[in-house]
This record gives structure tokens, C-alpha cells and sequence, in this order.
């Protein structure tokens, strides 16, 4: 192995280990000290999270009518219900 290829070699591991640092939310101070960085709960993230909560109780809902064995009846009833609902 000559030196060059030792060199891209110890800049690739590096690399990586900074990417995968980075993935798992690990941080370091101006000490050099590591640390898990722990999210930010802002109100843009707590937004987001509410709107998710409402996708999936919406998901629940049309799996239901699309399972339902009354859907004839109903149908239009669920429908309306899912309407009230996106404009509340």
C-alpha cells in the first residue's frame, strides 16, 4: 500500500465516522467532549407532530370504510364526518 492510498483511506474511515456521528445526533463542546444532541422540541416540530396524529386518525378512518360492511349506508355519513372534521 503506498502512501496515497493510505491517506484516502484514513480520509474515508474518517468520513464515515463523522456521518454516522452525525446520524445518531452526537455532538461534541469546544473540549472535544461527545455528547447526544437531543432534538428540539420547537413549535413548528410540536405543529408537525399534531398534524401527523390527525393524517393517521383520518388513515384509520377511511380504512374503516373501506373495510366496512354497511358501506352503501354509511358511506356518505363518514364522508361528511372526515369534511366536519378538516375544517375544524
Amino acid at each position: 500500500m503506498n502512501p496515497f492510498e493510505m491517506v484516502i483511506g484514513i480520509v474515508l474511515i474518517v468520513t464515515i465516522g463523522s456521518v454516522v456521528r452525525a446520524k445518531y445526533g452526537v455532538r461534541r463542546d469546544h473540549k472535544g467532549n461527545e455528547f447526544f444532541a437531543a432534538p428540539a422540541d420547537n413549535g413548528e416540530t410540536k405543529a408537525l407532530q399534531a398534524e401527523i396524529r390527525a393524517l393517521k386518525d383520518r388513515i384509520q378512518v377511511l380504512e374503516r370504510i373501506a373495510t366496512d360492511n354497511n358501506r352503501a349506508v354509511t358511506l356518505d355519513q363518514e364522508i361528511e364526518k372526515l369534511r366536519d372534521r378538516s375544517l375544524s
